[in-house]
This record gives structure tokens, sequence and C-alpha cells, in this order.
């Protein structure tokens, strides 16, 4: 069955049974390979993206529920030379270890950015439980999304032009 799939902005024609996970779709068809099968149960986060703005468990979601739908995944949020505020502050942060979870971690993040610039370390600890991590860099999780709303914030701010 083909289905048609906007993935970071871009729209994918895939021919492929309705039933497969997203998940297979993004990294086999599409070759997008920063969600990462994990549990395969929907339990450990590792393959979240982004799906109309509300973070989405991919290993268990049909693609056929995402006809028509906004699929963004890391490699969505900006590139090597020029990433996004959620990729620098993550970078600057030095918040990831072994890297395994963390584009799942950044993609809950980013759709709670979405919502709220600054959160709390509560409502980030809340966005981040279906996100499981063994590695220990939890606090530097934490600054880096803390960081990411400042820099979109920055980013947001409309610029001063001086009289000249």
């Amino acid at each position: 069955m083909a289905i048609s799939l906007n993935v970071n902005g871009e729209t994918h024609e895939i021919d492929v049974d309705p039933a497969t996970p997203l998940l297979y779709v993004l990294r086999n068809d599409l070759e997008l390979n920063a969600a990462k099968f994990g549990c395969g149960l929907g339990q450990c986060g590792a393959c979240t993206v982004v799906v109309d703005g509300e973070a989405v468990l991919s290993c268990v979601t049909p693609v056929s529920l995402m006809e028509g739908r906004e699929i963004t995944t890391v490699e969505g949020l900006g590139t090597i030379e020029e990433p996004g505020p959620l990729q620098a502050a993550f970078m600057e942060m030095q918040a990831a270890q072994c890297g395994y979870c963390i584009p799942g971690m950044m993609m809950s993040a980013h759709a709670l950015l979405r919502k709220n610039a600054e959160p709390s370390d509560r409502e980030i600890r809340d966005a981040l439980m279906t996100n499981l991590c063994r590695c220990g860099t939890h606090m530097r999780i934490l600054a880096a999304i803390r960081r990411a709303g400042e820099l979109m914030q920055q980013a947001s701010a409309p610029t001063e032009r001086r009289a000249g």
C-alpha cells in the first residue's frame, strides 16, 4: 500500500504494509537513523519522534496512522554545519554519553519546548518519563534542555534596530 509521509518537511511516498511500525520506515526506507530500536515495546523511548507536535513512540506506531501528519526526527532539527538550538545545547552541555537514548530524549524535549520554552525541572522530568538512559548524564540532559529553551527564546526575540 502506498502511504504519503511528511517527514522533516519533505513528502515521501512509501509502498509498505500499513501495519509496519513507523520506526522501520524511518530507518529502513528513508534512511533516517537517529531514532533507535531499543525494546520494540514502547517502553524505552529510544524510538521517540515528534508527530504534530507530540512525542510519539515510533516502534509501536503503525505507519498507516501517519498519513497527513507532520513527523519530525532529530535529522529535522538542524545539520552538522548548523545545529538547531536543542542540538547545540546538548553539545554545549556535553549531555550525551553513549548517545543511544539521546535522539529520543531530544525529541521528547523538542515536543516540550515547542509548548513551553521555560519548563521547570519537574516538567522536563515528566516529559522524559518514557525515555530510559543508563549512562548517568541526567543532570547534563536537564541543563541542556533548559539551555535549549534559552537559545530558542533568543532566536525568536525581535532584534533591536538602531537609528542611524
